[in-house]
């Protein structure tokens, strides 16, 4: 009987329990070819019929968070213009047209082309998964994350998706967490609240 290999305490803690969301940020900045690498993890999580539909725009200049700023809610404006990338998480709703290449030994584009519950029900469920695995190669690579949902999506969609069959899902902060502003940890559900095994 094969044992798993686990990862150590020290990475687990990194990438669960001991990670936080945030709202407050250092000043240090993230390099483009940090964006890069957290691409290059997320892309390896699954998704249905290797769809990959989730599509990033990593917010970094003072230009373009100016743009984003009036998108935000209220409580959520302050932490977007400190965080030195404010990732737009989207999803392509129109993702199929790609799966020639993702799905090569199936007629996959076929399954979804004009099939519009397919195609809604499809992007948002692999697209969210695709949203954290980027949280969870952020975290692995060192950085802090800070979700948000308080946005419109309208109002983004038009500001920064207008000419792409994009449509923004959540946005998540990125950087590093000031965690002398953390708030005390919430408490998390147990098992048996949570879970069944049958």
């Amino acid at each position: 009987m094969n044992k798993p290999k686990s990862l150590n305490g020290e990475v687990l803690e990194q990438i669960f329990t001991k990670a936080r969301t945030h709202n407050a940020w250092l000043p240090d900045p993230v390099g483009d070819e940090l964006l890069h690498q957290i691409y290059d993890l997320m892309k390896w999580g699954p998704t249905s019929a290797n769809c990959c539909p989730a599509r990033v725009v990593f917010v970094k200049s003072k230009e373009a968070k100016e743009k984003l700023l009036p998108c935000m809610a209220e409580g959520n404006v302050e932490k977007t213009r400190t965080a030195p990338v404010t990732a737009i998480i989207a999803h392509d709703m129109e993702f199929y047209e790609k799966l020639p290449k993702l799905f090569p030994h199936a007629p996959a584009r076929a399954w979804f082309a004009g099939n519009r519950p397919l195609i809604e029900s499809t992007v948002f469920r692999n697209g969210s998964l695709q949203g954290a695995y980027f949280m969870i190669a952020a975290r692995v690579l060192g950085l802090d994350c800070g979700p948000m949902s308080g946005f419109d999506n309208a109002k983004v969609d038009e500001v920064f998706l207008k000419s792409t069959t994009w449509k923004s899902n959540f946005i998540c902060n990125i950087g590093f967490g000031d965690s002398s502003k953390l708030y005390p940890r919430s408490p998390r559900l147990d098992f048996d609240e949570a879970c069944k095994i049958l």
